[in-house]
């Protein structure tokens, strides 16, 4: 789908460009921010997709909220972050993603994720893999090589967990504490938006436990990439996947693994 790819690179130009400006931060309904970029992107993105197929309807957090009794029909749509990690944005620590996922029947099966600041772009598709392409704008012009994920091997003996990056929360405390009695050491890191989900498909991570609220939007494209490069991501303490096009569009606490 390569015209879903070209949506999520054209929004991550606009994106930067508002990036480079000194530009206002205002608050939602929700007390998240929101910048002109997210606005743009979403305007970009919609566009692309309308006309790439104007027969599957787009549910965008930036875009208007389709009522549960409208989208409860709804057999295949595309799920749309524009700005995944606006306060990433705002702080200009690059670590920020353009969001695209095909949800089909409940399950994301087509996954793009853009980190324009980064030039790195994720690619997951149910039938061809998950791949990712790095310096994408450098070597756009002469073809973009692919690297199919996981590109890391695991380690037996170490687990790496993605932590928050302000502290940990008693919950993580305590999956870390359950998960050390497996390995001979566990390792942390952090990361900002997606790219948690990034790091779990690409195999720098093994475990990223999340109880802090999220939305459908944020981990759907995410989930896509994890899952089709052979991890899960599933509700925690149970073995169901994370599903889509809930009434209630907030998502329960999940744990992504690479296996």
């Amino acid at each position: 789908m390569k015209e879903v790819i070209q949506a999520a690179l054209r929004a991550g130009q606009e994106i930067m460009n508002v990036y480079e400006t000194d530009f206002d931060v205002e608050e939602k309904q929700d007390h998240s921010p929101i910048t002109k970029a997210d606005e743009k992107a979403h305007d970009i993105i919609v566009k692309h997709l309308e006309e790439y197929d104007p027969s599957i309807p787009i549910l965008s957090e930036e875009g208007a909220q389709v009522s549960y009794s409208k989208r409860q029909d709804w057999d295949e749509y595309w799920l749309v972050d524009p700005l995944d990690g606006t306060k990433e944005f705002v702080k200009r620590n690059g670590e920020f993603t353009v969001n695209i996922a095909l949800i089909r029947e409940g399950k994301p099966v087509y996954g793009v994720i853009y980190a324009p600041a980064l030039q790195d772009l994720y690619v997951a598709d149910a039938e061809k893999g998950a791949y990712k392409f790095t310096s994408v704008l450098d070597n756009y012009k002469d073809g973009l090589e692919a690297l199919r994920l996981p590109a890391i091997e695991a380690n037996k003996d170490t687990a790496t967990v993605i932590v928050s990056r302000s502290h940990q929360s008693e919950e993580e405390e305590s999956f870390i504490n359950r998960i050390s009695e497996n390995y001979s050491s566990v390792n942390t890191l952090t990361s900002g938006s997606s790219l948690k989900l990034c790091l779990i498909a690409e195999g720098v991570a093994d475990f990223y436990p999340r109880f802090k609220p999220t939305m459908e939007w944020d981990t759907a494209a995410g989930q896509a990439i994890v899952e089709i490069a052979g991890g899960k991501v599933h509700v925690a303490n149970t073995d169901k996947d994370l599903t889509y096009n809930k009434e209630e569009l907030e998502n329960p606490s999940f744990v992504a693994s690479r296996n």
